[in-house]
């Protein structure tokens, strides 16, 4: 047999008792975590001693009811997974048509460079540590990869209005991007912003200010050809920039106005299925799995047998 690191536990279990995936069910059971927390020892780490699992006490049904319950939690793990997969294979599909789209659009119409049609300035200094309960609006460049979409109406973080007063602003309908990241994919991620007020913006990002329509922009900024352009711009090892200058010639298919809302009226269904967390498939993945966790918890908490 291998040796075994002192961080892992090894349970033997006695299989005419409880059943292996009915007793690993139970481990991720609020009952068993929330008696396992009475025991765990604070410190620079959070330590569990093994010994304190045999002060821990679970009642057993019977197994054909443990069965039971593996079975019923089985579906909903089943479900979850070919929703999971759905949303695959829309995100690819969604992918398909947003490089297909701009694609035609470079046949079609007019290709430009950004700087004809568009006016870029970098973002403001203000940092995390600057964030307030209520103030004014702001975003700061982190978010752009971790909360914002394609576009979006609110922000999620506030300045007091002295700090907002000093920092470079976005107007509706402009574009902001984040022009630093730690890897060449995801530089240059954007996000509309279609609210009605000012918001400042951090630095490490760029704004871009134009008579265009800003989600057709925004969706442009994930396209292949996209990011095929930007890579010629990216400097750094460790950290990645484009220089917002740089932004200036990267080259744009510019359709007429009314082209530019056709592809964004498509591009929106998809954005929606795909990434809506309140109506598309991310919310109903979302549903499933706190239904899950309701079950699970339902039926693995026992008053007697």
């Amino acid at each position: 047999p291998g040796l075994v690191s002192p961080m892992y536990v090894i349970f033997e279990l006695d299989n005419t008792k409880i059943i292996n995936k009915y007793f690993e069910l139970l481990l991720f059971s609020k009952q068993v975590f929330n008696d396992m927390l009475c025991f765990v020892e604070q410190g620079a780490r959070f330590r569990f001693d093994y010994n304190n699992w045999n002060k821990i006490f679970i009642l057993l049904p019977p197994i054909e009811i443990q069965e039971e319950i593996v079975r019923i939690l089985d579906k909903f793990s089943e479900l979850e997974a070919e929703l999971e997969a759905e949303l695959e294979a829309r995100k690819k599909q969604y992918l398909f048509w947003l490089n297909k789209l701009f694609n035609n659009a470079m046949e079609k119409f007019n290709n430009v460079k950004i700087e004809t049609f568009a006016k870029i300035q970098r973002g403001g200094w203000f940092q995390k540590k600057d964030f307030v309960t209520f103030g004014k609006p702001c975003i700061h460049y982190g978010q752009i990869y971790t909360h914002y979409g394609t576009f979006t109406y609110e922000p999620i973080t506030y300045l007091s209005n002295e700090c907002y007063k000093k920092q470079k602003k976005a107007h509706k309908n402009d574009i902001i991007m984040a022009v630093t990241s730690e890897n060449v994919k995801d530089v240059c991620k954007a996000v509309a912003w279609l609210g009605n007020a000012e918001i400042a913006v951090s630095g490490h990002s760029a704004i871009i200010s134009s008579n265009q329509n800003a989600k057709y922009l925004s969706y442009f900024f994930q396209s292949k050809c996209f990011q095929q352009q930007k890579i010629k711009y990216a400097r750094g090892v460790k950290v990645i920039e484009v220089s917002p200058n740089k932004l200036n010639e990267i080259i744009v298919p510019l359709p007429p106005i009314k082209e530019q809302e056709r592809i964004v009226k498509i591009l929106d269904k998809f954005d929606k299925l795909v990434n809506d967390i309140s109506e598309g498939l991310p919310a109903e993945i979302e549903a499933r799995k706190k239904q899950y966790e309701y079950y699970r918890n339902k039926l693995l908490s026992f008053k007697e047998f």
